[in-house]
């Protein structure tokens, strides 16, 4: 029992340490001089994304709007990144101060957050194949499967019309690729969408008259910040009136007669669209010595991305390690209670599925009071998850020593403690070394699944580059050599261990 005290107190010391190194000095102060915005960078042209001649920069008709609110305020704005089905959320749980990222105001949308005034409205854009039968409207893609966007307003306005098949996909990206290779007979997606990921490709094409009306705006926490809320509808009424809107949207080609009724403004385009015009040069298909340089300037990004990674991951480990032992401990000689307690944890732990668990630490727990930075979240999350698994490993390695060993140390005038540390552990740890370090491979790759909690690390890394520049092929080359550059020393560690901790124990056969 004095050991298993010890090493929960090791690893309430360990726990510590690691939020110490990894939380803020001070959480952020939100309603202040700076505005901290979320949104979605992936896949996200025109609203906000990673610029493609600089992956660096996230830009967007919807950042240019943010930046102008800014100066007509006086207050600085920050991007914040996050999943666009976690927007909301992420807004509840304090992660950023308002979210724009084409959220429509929307009935289901209004009863989660409030929403300003009408930044933009636009309607839903038919696309087919170029030399397919043209479509004047729904009516027409009854009996067909149409692409949209999951959770969309598009998405619910083809369900609710009735007897099309709907294809539901995370990213525009997709749905036009499958649109292409002929998986599905149409899309509709909002107008922006289709300028910028239809409208360049020559096998595709604009048909029928528009879809619905679409508005869009600004969210900010449901009843939390009406201050915030009065300054955001004054910035967008103040830009609408000096014809900044107009500007921004004209920039990147996505004016519409929606927008010239609802402003009345209806003079001729204001400027040219140059940040349309620079996506299509910029994510046209080059030649391989471009796609060469391209692939480069990647490089600092994904090196930065599995940093990232690496320090989650080994933090989660340590985690993992220091929980799974002290689990282990307690099923093997931590007596009646401690050994029920640990059997609930690890079979609730290995039962569900660690997703649902980041979620429901980082989204779930601010519901009770407990706010966790992301890092720490994601930290948390795996190390918890990858302590059952490897307390399972340890309670197996700590069963494989025959018991008569802790007999005779005890006989020794060892007591159970010195045991322990000097008999036990030490062969058990030959035992479960290479299962362990085998385990770590793992936590690695599903490191990834931290994404859904705004952090960039290696996968949705890779995710922003191949739907920036529709390049799914060679990007995904690239990050997957990363990914075995990470875990090659730790698969050659597994084999080295392996082979050294079973000296002795292997009957070797001689030659003839």
């Amino acid at each position: 029992m004095r050991l298993v005290f010890a090493a929960l107190l090791t690893l309430c010391s360990l726990t510590s340490a690691i939020a110490q190194t990894q939380a803020p000095a001070a959480a952020p102060t939100f309603g202040g001089p700076t505005i901290r915005y979320g949104g979605d960078a992936t896949s996200g042209a025109p609203y906000t994304f990673k610029d493609p001649a600089d992956p660096n920069i996230v830009v967007g008709f919807e950042s240019d709007i943010m930046t102008q609110i800014g100066k007509e305020l006086g207050r600085a704005v920050e991007f914040v990144q996050n999943d666009w089905s976690n927007l909301i959320p992420g807004l509840n749980a304090g992660l950023y101060d308002a979210v724009i990222n084409g959220l429509e105001i929307t009935p289901e949308h209004q009863a989660a957050a409030d929403f300003t005034i009408p930044y933009y409205v636009t309607y839903g854009q038919i696309v087919i194949r170029k030399g397919d039968p043209e479509v004047a409207g729904l009516e027409q893609l009854r009996g067909k499967s149409v692409g949209t966007l999951k959770s969309s307003q598009m998405e619910r306005v083809l369900r609710n019309f009735g007897g099309i098949d709907v294809r539901s996909y995370e990213e525009e990206i997709d749905a036009y690729s499958d649109l292409k290779l002929k998986r599905i007979d149409a899309t509709v997606m909002d107008f922006p969408i289709a300028v910028y990921y239809a409208q360049p490709d020559d096998a595709l094409q604009f048909t029928g008259t528009p879809v619905g009306r679409i508005e869009y705006g600004i969210a900010v926490k449901k009843g939390g910040n009406p201050k915030l809320l009065a300054e955001l509808n004054s910035g967008i009424s103040q830009m609408i009136q000096d014809g900044e809107m107009r500007k921004i949207l004209d920039k990147w080609a996505i004016w519409t007669p929606m927008m010239a009724q609802v402003t009345g403004d209806t003079r001729p385009m204001q400027v040219q669209p140059t940040a349309y015009t620079n996506f299509v040069e910029e994510t046209q298909p080059r030649g391989w010595k471009a796609q060469i340089e391209r692939y480069i300037r990647f490089l600092p990004q994904l090196f930065w991305a599995a940093v990232m990674t690496m320090e989650i991951s080994i933090l989660a480990m340590i985690l993992a390690v220091a929980l799974g032992a002290t689990l282990a401990l307690c099923r093997v000689y931590g007596g009646t209670v401690l050994d029920r307690f640990a059997q609930v944890y690890i079979e609730v732990v290995r039962g569900t599925p660690l997703l649902i668990q980041v979620l429901f630490i980082y989204y779930g727990l601010p519901k009770i009071g407990i706010q966790l930075d992301p890092f720490v979240a994601g930290v948390l999350a795996l190390g918890l998850n990858y302590a059952a698994y490897e307390a399972e490993n340890y309670r197996a390695g700590l069963l494989a020593i025959p018991r008569h060993q802790m007999e005779t140390a005890i006989a020794l005038n060892m007591t159970e403690r010195q045991a322990l540390r000097n008999v036990i552990i030490p062969q058990a740890a030959r035992i479960v070394l290479p299962p362990t370090t085998n385990d770590f491979i793992s936590l690695i790759k599903d490191s990834s699944l931290v994404s859904v909690i705004s952090l960039v690390e290696l996968t949705k890394t890779y995710e922003q580059i191949s739907t920036t520049y529709y390049d799914y092929f060679g990007t995904g080359l690239l990050v997957a050599a990363v990914y075995l550059l990470l875990g090659l020393p730790f698969v050659r560690l597994a084999r080295w261990a392996e082979k050294h901790v079973s000296r002795g124990t292997v009957r070797t056969t001689g030659r003839k």
